[in-house]
């Protein structure tokens, strides 16, 4: 992400967290959401815990709601993103979907990927065509851009993970972080997952992601495919619900 205030000499930003220090020492009450503060955040985030899939997912999709809705990037977002991804190693995270046999885990990135891709260089690029310093040293946009390395480390590890849909969506997730500068040397190294995805992958947006990183970042690309391309602010789910649909 070309505009963050990091750059590719900067020391690298230390490891994430614990979620459990997130949850306890961010003010939720003084961030802002979709809808008033984020007072209510606390027991939203705590629900992801919970063993019972469907209420991680109602709890996913509430969180969406309130630090993602209409594809906008809050203040309480980045401290959300933060504790989903410290979750990523949790047992709870292991915990099957109903009428899919895919891990929470899957569903947690691809959250992930949404949040990443509402603050990728394409959707900030084409923002600022019409609103000038979106994008400014201050900006919510900004400082969740400045999470982008931390949240990458927290992602890594299941780039190669046995199950395939968690594999696939921790790909597109590191694909879009990868953005950010201080990333920059991971890039040869995920292009080869990026050229996997257009292999392999059943879905046209993470399809889309991967070739648009390799074009991006200098490496050849097979013709194009002929799925469609969205409107400007189509990404990876979209749709405003994608895997966090029912059946749960």
């Amino acid at each position: 992400m070309n505009h963050s205030r990091s750059s590719a000499g900067a020391p690298r930003e230390p490891d994430l967290p614990p979620y459990q220090v997130v949850l306890a020492e961010t003010d939720w009450g003084s961030l802002q959401t979709a809808f008033g503060n984020g007072e209510d955040l606390p027991e939203v985030l705590a629900r992801l815990l919970e063993p019972d899939p469907k209420v991680q997912v109602a709890a996913l999709s509430e969180l969406g709601e309130l630090v993602g809705r209409q594809n906008t990037i809050y203040e309480a977002t980045a401290p959300a993103a933060m504790y989903v991804a410290g979750i990523l190693t949790h047992p709870a995270a292991m915990t099957l979907r109903l009428y899919r046999n895919v891990p929470i885990r899957a569903t947690l990135l691809n959250w992930l990927v949404s949040a990443a891709y509402d603050a990728s260089d394409k959707i900030v690029g084409r923002t600022e065509q019409y609103f000038p310093g979106f994008l400014t040293h201050d900006t919510t946009v900004a400082a969740f851009r400045d999470l982008c390395p931390m949240l990458y480390r927290a992602v890594a590890p299941f780039l190669q993970d046995s199950q395939e849909d968690v594999r696939e969506a921790a790909v597109i997730a590191a694909l879009i972080l990868a953005e950010h500068p201080a990333l920059a040397e991971h890039r040869d190294h995920l292009a080869e997952h990026a050229r996997r995805i257009l292999d392999t992958s059943r879905h046209d947006p993470n399809r889309r992601v991967a070739r648009k990183a390799l074009e991006a970042w200098g490496h050849d690309v097979p013709d194009p495919d002929p799925f469609r391309e969205e409107p400007w602010d189509w990404g990876p789910h979209s749709d405003g619900r994608g895997d966090l649909e029912p059946p749960f």
